[in-house]
């Protein structure tokens, strides 16, 4: 088997990786990253002189606005953790903290000042973290070419993400391209992980889902455990997986085409207690939810009904986890993830740039009261009730025997104490030689923003050689 590199890897060589300085010439930074800098910067100061420029009133707007997303976000949480009357006024604080703003700022003649002083924030945000992503570009896995398989097994679940096996006739054009298709049986219960044990007895080469994360995980770990190949047909829901490993999740058969045309990548495979999973496992709040019968077909009421007893600590077990000699005391929710999300923000945590890093992202939250709410707001992933670090184990204890768990999305009752822990390297992943997201540089994610970082970079001199 021949390796080959990335096109970030050869491209970038080792100053893609080091430092702020990134891949620029000889000891400067990329050309590109100290324009983002320079633009974040420029757009910043604007920001503060369009205050100042107004004086003592344009800061007076200003920190209204800061002031009403604390009480928006007040009012989220008396909405999500209380019931009666409480709710019901976050909800409208929720609403009318907004609004208010708007039209305090309007009747102030400052509307055109918020306007601009939040244009050019939010330009530069954009600007400040592009220029950390060019700094310091992720490398994509290195992939490696292996020989095109000769008796494929792929199973696939009909009723998987609304019938995309139908829709995009996905088995119709694996058996074109020399596949043997067993297509599930949705009306009864299948034990998927003895299917793909047969179809390994019975001479398969390579394995391959279409179907949810849940059920790549359960064939992902035959798999592995027989050194054989796995394939990703992106026909979930929302194929978190597929999309870390840069395939099509909006045309599901040209996953197929790594049958024909394919390379192989060597990535992580994720373990709570003995079972596999490719992308994370939630504890708390969520977990909990997603045991009710009801979740399926009622999902914001389920919830709404069950967050404030889980919140509040009146229901549910009462967790601890250990991670890495870090110990994060009594979380509302824990998010385990197979290898980091490149974003730590704790609504929108992107996508995992490597699948091969072995080491678990860990997300835990904790908020107690509506000032916590107002921080968490404000500050995001550097709020007091927000963890996020990396560890090879997480142990999860409880004070009851048995705690709801969320695999990959589906609803499980694990025995304490839970682990999740990683077999590294321990999956080979046949893709398609293109790929639309196989540079993760190209993709978007959110790295820890550092002014001071981004300092460095606006003002450090580029360097040339002769």
């Amino acid at each position: 088997m021949t390796e080959v590199a990335g096109r970030g890897e050869r491209a970038g060589g080792a100053g893609g990786a080091g430092g702020a300085g990134g891949a620029g010439g000889a000891g400067g930074p990329d050309p590109r990253a100290r324009l983002f800098a320079q633009t974040a910067v420029l757009c910043a100061v604007a920001a503060v002189v369009a205050i100042a420029f107004t004086g003592l009133h344009g800061l007076l707007v200003v920190l209204t606005e800061l002031a009403g997303l604390a009480v928006t976000a007040v009012g989220l949480w008396w909405a999500i953790s209380r019931r009666g009357l409480l709710r019901a006024a976050g909800v409208v604080l929720a609403v009318g903290a907004p609004v208010g703003v708007v039209v305090l700022a309007y009747h102030a003649h400052a509307l055109l000042l918020s306007l601009a002083v939040l244009v050019l924030w939010l330009a530069a945000l954009a600007c400040a973290r592009s220029a950390l992503r060019a700094a310091r570009p992720p490398k994509p896995m290195p992939v490696r070419e292996t020989p095109p398989p000769r008796r494929p097994v792929l199973i696939m679940n009909p009723k998987s993400g609304g019938g995309k096996v139908e829709r995009f006739r996905l088995a119709q054009r694996a058996e074109e391209l020399g596949a043997e298709v067993v297509l599930l049986d949705t009306s009864a219960e299948q034990d998927v992980t003895a299917l793909a044990r047969m179809a390994v007895a019975d001479g398969a080469d390579l394995l391959g889902v279409a179907g949810g994360d849940g059920t790549q995980a359960l064939v992902a770990a035959v798999a592995a455990e027989h050194g054989l190949p796995f394939l990703v047909v992106c026909a979930g829901t929302r194929n978190h997986f597929a999309m870390d490993l840069g395939l099509d999740r909006d045309d599901p058969a040209t996953c197929l085409d790594a049958l024909r045309d394919g390379v192989e990548l060597t990535v992580d495979l994720g373990r709570v207690g003995d079972r596999p999973f490719v992308n994370t496992v939630s504890f708390g709040a969520y977990a909990a939810i997603v045991q009710s019968p009801e979740y399926r077909d009622a999902k914001t009421a389920t919830a709404l009904d069950a967050l404030p007893d889980l919140l509040m600590g009146t229901d549910g077990p009462h967790l601890t986890a250990d991670a890495g000699g870090r110990r994060i005391a009594a979380p509302q929710a824990l998010l385990v993830s197979n290898n980091p999300y490149a974003g730590g923000d704790p609504v929108n945590l992107g996508r995992r740039p490597r699948l091969d890093r072995g080491v678990l992202g860990v997300l835990g939250i904790r908020v107690d009261g509506a000032a916590q709410a107002a921080e968490l707001a404000l500050r995001g992933d550097r709020a007091a009730g927000v963890t996020v670090l990396s560890a090879r184990q997480v142990t999860v204890r409880a004070d009851e025997p048995e705690i709801p768990v969320a695999v990959d999305g589906e609803a499980l009752l694990l025995p304490t104490p839970v682990v999740c822990s990683l077999d590294r390297g321990a999956l080979r992943v046949r893709v398609p030689r293109d790929r639309p997201g196989a540079d993760p540089a190209q993709q978007p994610h959110a790295p820890r923003l550092d002014w001071r970082r981004v300092a460095r970079l606006a003002f450090a001199r580029t360097e040339t050689r002769a």
